[in-house]
This record gives structure tokens, C-alpha cells and sequence, in this order.
């Protein structure tokens, strides 16, 4: 789940589409995602500071989306993992999304900018409903598979494209992952930026 700051939209979206199907029983936390606090840490892969450090880095980031240009702030959505940030949701300028690559490089902190903007005209209430719920679904199979900590991996969906970020602790878990993802109705592709728990590059 790691630092979600998804908008109102896709909050209101998620919401929506629990209802539609009769999850709204299983907590807001799996629907929306939680912000990375010290008590979800613990149960993460990535260590309790790392947590505390990436809700910042998120944080500066939508602050300086929201300075420099409201509609960035709204389209844009941020997750952050141990410094690497993940950047999805859709503009209509290419020129956008190259600055909002710009203004995550320049927050302290950031290693790495996973630039996934969509350049589109594309998103009505329909599309925003359509990945609520394959989001929501997603999240609702990693729940109920005791063969993934689903607490390790953020969601985000955007015109049928599942964007994945997180900690994986086998490959076999990445796998099964991926595989949830692939086989929801809806999906077009599947973009994983998740790593695995044992991999160098995160020393």
C-alpha cells in the first residue's frame, strides 16, 4: 500500500465500485489504500524510516504539483518506495508530463522517477468507474491470497493499464501477483514495477 495520494476522483471511484461489488464490508484501507504510517511499516518489507521518509517525499511532490498548476495536482497520482516514485494518471500535453517529471526530480530525496503519464484526451466518470473497479478486484484477490502479503504493493489502474509498485519476497510471489493482474476482465496490460525484496539495487 506504501504512500497512496491518489485523488478524490479515484477515491470517490473506488468507492463506487466496492458498492458495485458488495465489498464495501472489507475496509477502506483495501479499497483506497492507506498513507504510509509507522504502524503499516512494521508489517512492510521496507524498513519503519524508509516509510517516514517516502510520506514526505510524496507529500513535497503533491505540494509542488499543486503550486505549480492545480490541474497537475488532480491528475496526477504519486506513490513512493524507498525514494523511487511512480508517477501515473493521464494529461493531455506531452509538455505536462515532462514537467512533472521535472518538478519529482527536484524533491530531496527522490532516486528514481517511474514516469507512467499517459498523454490523452481520454477520461470520463466511465473510465475513472472501470478502473476503480479493477483496482478494487485486484486488491480484493491479493487479500484473500495467503501466498501474498497484498501490504507490500500499491495499485493503480488508468484506462485499463495496472500499474504495480512494491516489494515482492519470492519471485513465485511476483509471479502470482502479475497473474492476478493479467486475468481481470478489462485489463489491457500489465506494468509492474516491483522488485524483489533481495534485489542489490535497494542497498
Amino acid at each position: 500500500m506504501f504512500v497512496h495520494l491518489s485523488k478524490a476522483r479515484l477515491v470517490a471511484g473506488g468507492l463506487l465500485a466496492a458498492a458495485a461489488l458488495g465489498l464495501t464490508g472489507c475496509g477502506p484501507g483495501m479499497l483506497i489504500g492507506a498513507g504510509a504510517t509507522a504502524g503499516v511499516a512494521v508489517a512492510q518489507e521496507r524498513s519503519v524510516g524508509a516509510a517516514v521518509d517516502d510520506a514526505a517525499i510524496g507529500l513535497k511532490i503533491n505540494e509542488a504539483l499543486l503550486s505549480d498548476s492545480e490541474s497537475l495536482f488532480r491528475h496526477v497520482d504519486v506513490e513512493v518506495l524507498e525514494g523511487r516514485v511512480l508517477l501515473t494518471g493521464s494529461v493531455t500535453k506531452a509538455d505536462d508530463r515532462v514537467k512533472t517529471a521535472r518538478i519529482t526530480w527536484k524533491v530531496d530525496g527522490v532516486k528514481e522517477v517511474l514516469n507512467e503519464l499517459q498523454v490523452t484526451s481520454r477520461g470520463n466518470i466511465v473510465d475513472y468507474l472501470k478502473d476503480a473497479k479493477i483496482t478494487t478486484q485486484l486488491r480484493y484477490l491479493l487479500l484473500r491470497d495467503r501466498d501474498i502479503s497484498d501490504i507490500n504493493f500499491t495499485v493503480e489502474t488508468v484506462n485499463g493499464t495496472v500499474y504495480l509498485l512494491g516489494l515482492a519476497q519470492s519471485q513465485a510471489e511476483l509471479d502470482k501477483l502479475t497473474n492476478h493482474a493479467r486475468n481481470i476482465n478489462g485489463v489491457i496490460k500489465v506494468i509492474s514495477h516491483v522488485r524483489l525484496k533481495s534485489d542489490p539495487r535497494r542497498k
